[in-house]
């Protein structure tokens, strides 16, 4: 498969960016194009400009960023919860200009079917599938917490006859980046680790290491047979000890870090297990494939939540 590696760049555009809400992956984004003197603003519900801290390492940096009320905003990241985000597309549609970029980040699949028929056909998009860690101590600090790399891919034609400037002016903020001329299987392979991470993590309010004890073995594996038969019938081809591994990685990598799910479920706040587990019951019930494992794990979790969790 074709795939384009962007090396530490210094280019700045003096177009700016747009990036909607406060969530931890959007503010780290921010910070580092900040840091990097591209100008960049920030789309909330409230207008306001944001004072917070940025902590990378053992350096702490005051950051101070404004926030935009009306565009035309030609480059915009997206980087929120899988449920919000057609809303939130929706919502951005009158302050876009004809040409703009808008690239997504988010858990789970199913929102580029949904907002692709809401673009012109002269605006571009993307989807960045991020493996960057990002904690939020206290609404006004964010924390670099995890060093990962970031793959984009165009979702239309118009993003896949734009020039470089979007990969390498978001190798600035999410980088070491790589851009594919599909995205689909990495969506696919990042939806086989949250797809067990995520929920058995918030199931069991465990951090993501206690999942490489025997006792979760038998119930990974199921999970992961059923979803190498769904992705199969969609024409993705895994196996699942391909996946077993590239988990378990994960898993060690990250032992000590909780979940995104993990942490919604012990905040009370909304999940995105629709987008997660929910994606893969939808795929199966359309080819007609049984996923009891996959069935089980997502009403044991329901059983947890409350209606709008899920």
């Amino acid at each position: 498969m074709e795939q384009q590696q962007f090396a530490a760049s210094t280019k700045i555009s003096p177009t700016p960016w747009l990036v909607v809400g406060r969530g931890a992956i959007g503010l780290l984004a921010a910070s580092r194009w900040a840091l990097a003197n591209q100008q960049v603003q920030l789309w909330l519900r409230q207008p306001a400009n944001l004072n917070f801290r940025f902590s990378v390492g053992t350096r702490d940096y005051p950051m101070q960023l404004a926030a935009a009320s009306h565009g035309p905003f030609e480059k915009v990241l997206i980087p929120v919860k899988a449920f919000d985000a057609v809303a939130v597309v929706q919502q951005l549609l009158p302050h876009l200009s004809t040409h703009a970029q808008i690239v997504l980040c988010h858990n789970g699949m199913g929102t580029l079917e949904q907002v692709q028929p809401l673009l012109l056909p002269t605006q571009g998009l993307w989807f960045a599938s991020t493996t960057q860690g990002a904690y939020k101590p206290s609404p006004l600090q964010i924390r670099h917490t995890g060093f990962g790399e970031t793959i984009l891919g165009a979702c239309n034609d118009v993003a896949h006859h734009c020039t470089a400037s979007i990969a390498s002016e978001l190798n600035l903020a999410l980088g070491p980046l790589k851009q594919v001329s599909d995205i689909t299987p990495f969506l696919w392979k990042k939806l086989a680790i949250n797809s067990v991470i995520n929920p058995l993590t918030a199931l069991w309010q465990v951090k993501n290491g206690e999942l490489l004890k025997e006792q979760y073995q038998m119930q990974i594996t199921q999970l992961l047979q059923e979803f190498v038969e769904v992705a199969a019938g969609c024409g993705q081809a895994f196996t699942v000890a391909e996946l077993q591994q590239l988990i378990t990685q994960v898993q060690q990598t990250t032992a000590q870090n909780y979940s995104s799910m993990q942490q919604d479920v012990a905040r009370h706040r909304r999940t995105e297990l629709s987008a997660i587990t929910g994606y893969i019951l939808q795929q199966a019930a359309k080819l007609h494939i049984a996923a009891p494992a996959q069935q089980a794990l997502y009403q044991q979790l329901c059983a947890k939540l409350e209606p709008w969790q899920y």
